[in-house]
């Protein structure tokens, strides 16, 4: 019977969909790379939601997870080839596949000291001269949803000092600022796509991810690994982007409403990921995953702060959003 409830419910859902798409009278797929279950997707169903309201059910969005229409590279160039209508897309993605340097101030290594701050960054006018300058890449920049700060998961032994980092075979996304952080650090950078962490965990291709919680979770990384350092080291930003020539072709009072829902709903997802972190810690607890503390948190922080020095001279919006964060703290 309750097997019959669920296949009824989600028929249900899936024709008030159909529904309310056929009733729209435009129409958007949005993908990502995470799973359906994961803060990203929470994010883009806020958009949507927020969407819908601001134009009285005229825009339908519907959310595609699970990688189903790509991971992050194939979105990004799906958007700007107009072959998908829009994703959120990991930042650390932007400056390697479209050429979008500045978005590596989103992940430079302890920069940021809170959810709070990141929020008010990218609300305010840095973040919107970011998005604005995807214009120019073929999409239109709309929010920022939030993923969770970056901590670091290891396969066996706990890392308490910044001295068990040495020689790790440590999965990263293969770009040149996470290459040169994790270098610092005393890892040994091992480029994977996010698909395959679980499976490099459990055959021991990797040694150890650095990764947010919500990943943990929601890929079940957590059966392959038990060993969960608390570092912080950066926050992980989705971009929301959608194709610019679809976007311009919208009446401009749907273009004003999807900016507006975008621009709204980045605090309210900052604070979901804030507290999500707490919840989901205490379900890998219960999962068996130990959380350790660095030791010597501050060694890592000298280590990774060349890095930061060298990567402020690589775009003038990159020091303006250090100088923003400084700020605010």
């Amino acid at each position: 019977m309750r097997v019959l409830h669920t296949l009824l419910a989600g028929a249900f859902a899936f024709g008030a969909m159909s529904a309310a798409a056929s009733a729209a009278d435009y129409n958007f797929k949005i993908g990502h790379a995470a799973s359906s279950k994961h803060a990203f997707n929470i994010g883009v169903e806020m958009f949507a939601e927020a969407v819908a309201e601001k134009t009285g059910g005229k825009v339908a969005i519907e959310v595609v997870g699970d990688r189903q229409l790509g991971d992050d590279k194939q979105l990004l160039e799906g958007v700007q080839l107009g072959t998908i209508d829009g994703a959120l897309v990991s930042a650390p993605v932007f400056p390697l596949a479209a050429g979008a340097a500045a978005f590596d101030a989103l992940q430079l290594p302890f920069v940021v000291p809170s959810y709070d701050s990141m929020s008010a960054v990218l609300s305010g006018p840095v973040g919107q001269k970011l998005l604005d300058s995807l214009d120019a890449k073929g999409m239109k920049g709309l929010s920022f949803y939030e993923a969770g700060q970056r901590h670091f998961l290891s396969r066996e032994k706990p890392v308490k000092s910044v001295a068990d980092f040495e020689g790790l075979k440590t999965r990263i996304v293969p770009i040149p600022l996470h290459k040169a952080t994790w270098e610092a650090v005393g890892t040994n950078p091992v480029g994977m796509p996010y698909g395959e962490v679980y499976s490099g965990l459990e055959t021991g291709v990797i040694d150890a991810v650095e990764i947010n919680l919500s990943s943990v979770e929601s890929e079940n990384l957590f059966q392959n690994a038990k060993e969960v350092t608390f570092t912080g080291h950066y926050f992980w930003p989705g971009v929301l982007v959608v194709n610019k020539a679809k976007f311009d072709a919208l009446p401009e009072d749907i273009q004003k409403a999807m900016i507006e829902a975008g621009h709204e709903t980045i605090a309210k997802h900052y604070q979901f990921a804030k507290e999500d972190e707490a919840r989901v810690a205490e379900a890998l607890k219960a999962k068996g995953v130990t959380i350790n503390q660095l030791d010597d948190l501050k060694a890592m922080q000298d280590k990774t702060a060349p890095v930061v020095t060298e990567w402020s001279g690589k775009d003038p919006i990159i020091v303006e959003f250090i100088e923003a964060v400084r700020k605010g703290s």
